[in-house]
């Protein structure tokens, strides 16, 4: 019912709005046109926050785990930061067993971090590194880029495993 309703809405737009289409041969957009299309082009892009689903990137055995507090900040984790998170999804025989509660490290956040030289980091997903409350990793082994923003951070030990430094 809703996706009718919003179908028939757009397409009263566009009736509405054709003669200003029109002109100029197909070049003109119109306003509702471009904002209906960019709005559902683009994903929004956010703190990792309580209740965000992470990807574990290292052997410890778990494979996904859901935060559920950030340890810093009150809008949530970025980019180096410590979550503590419970294990969803874990492999049989590993470290860690599912339901468990863990601390991580974020070595990878959707979210686009700038850095003091004027350029960007943001990576396709989210994904963090399991360490106990040391900061020392679980796994021996980190898949993936790791980005050496997290030498500020104090998390050495993570890039050492790393295979990949971006």
């Amino acid at each position: 019912m809703a996706a009718s309703f919003a179908s028939k809405w757009f397409l009263a737009g566009r009736s509405l709005l054709g003669g200003l289409r029109n002109n100029s041969l197909g070049l003109l957009r119109t306003s509702q046109e471009m904002t209906c299309s960019d709005f559902l082009s683009q994903q929004r892009r956010t703190f990792i926050q309580m209740r965000t689903n992470l990807k574990v990137v290292d052997n410890s055995g778990a494979k996904r785990v859901m935060c559920i507090q950030a340890l810093k900040g009150k809008k949530g984790a970025r980019l180096g930061d410590t979550i503590i998170a419970s294990v969803k999804e874990a492999q049989p025989g590993g470290k860690v067993k599912k339901g468990s509660v863990v601390y991580g490290v974020v070595v990878r956040a959707a979210m686009q971090r700038g850095c003091c030289d004027g350029s960007e980091v943001k990576f396709d997903d989210n994904a963090v590194v399991l360490v106990n409350k040391q900061g020392e990793p679980i796994g021996t082994r980190v898949f993936g880029p790791v980005p050496h923003e997290l030498r500020k951070k104090k998390h050495v030990k993570i890039l050492s495993l790393a295979e990949h430094i971006a």
